[in-house]
């Protein structure tokens, strides 16, 4: 077997250990949290005592703070991406549809407090922002498409139609009260989606 294919098991390597990865898990949820409340300079400190760890964690985690946003960037849109198939696999298509534009007005809602921190870092921020609108795109043509294929939605309306409807809602997201407010225009919008 060529040296490069191994496992890290096979190269003696350990994976992180699963108290690590639960520490981790804590602390981009409380990341989450604190960055909505407060904003993208949340205290490190209190990032790290909302996840019930030392601030010598944290940093062993993320060495930055531009690492701590990145990560939590990265982790909204992988949740993202995950959670179509989930729901397809739980719900008619044009439900999944509507249950995963609800996710996505609470990402747009996560992107508005950090996304200034994630362009002003030249390194795997920037990279990251850049590259997260084609993740979002493939996953809401993903989506679209099944819902056609149901029939669960119009079939006049096509992917570019559902980008301009949610493009409109995204409209003032950097104000406050804007999610609740995209949320009920979404739930006029599926109404309006719906095969007759």
């Amino acid at each position: 077997m060529p040296k490069d294919s191994q496992t890290p098991k096979e190269k003696g390597v350990r994976g992180p250990r699963a108290d690590s990865l639960r520490n981790r898990e804590r602390l981009l949820s409380a990341a989450k949290t604190a960055f909505g409340e407060m904003g993208a300079e949340a205290p490190l400190e209190e990032i790290a005592r909302r996840a019930g760890v030392g601030i010598g964690t944290l940093y062993r985690h993320f060495p930055t703070r531009e690492a701590l946003v990145a990560a939590v960037y990265a982790r909204e849109i992988e949740q993202l991406a995950a959670s179509a198939d989930a729901l397809l696999a739980r719900e008619p298509a044009g439900q999944a549809l509507g249950a995963w534009l609800d996710l996505l007005i609470d990402y747009v809602a996560t992107k508005r407090v950090i996304a200034p921190a994630l362009r002003a870092d030249p390194g795997e921020g920037s990279r990251l922002y850049a590259s997260s609108g084609g993740t979002i795109l493939a996953t809401l043509q993903k989506l679209t498409d099944a819902a056609h294929d149901a029939g669960d939605i119009r079939p006049d309306i096509g992917f570019e139609d559902i980008l301009r409807m949610m493009s409109g809602l995204s409209q003032g997201y950097d104000q406050p009260g804007w999610d609740a407010g995209a949320r009920r225009l979404l739930s006029v919008m599926m109404a309006g989606l719906r095969a007759s």
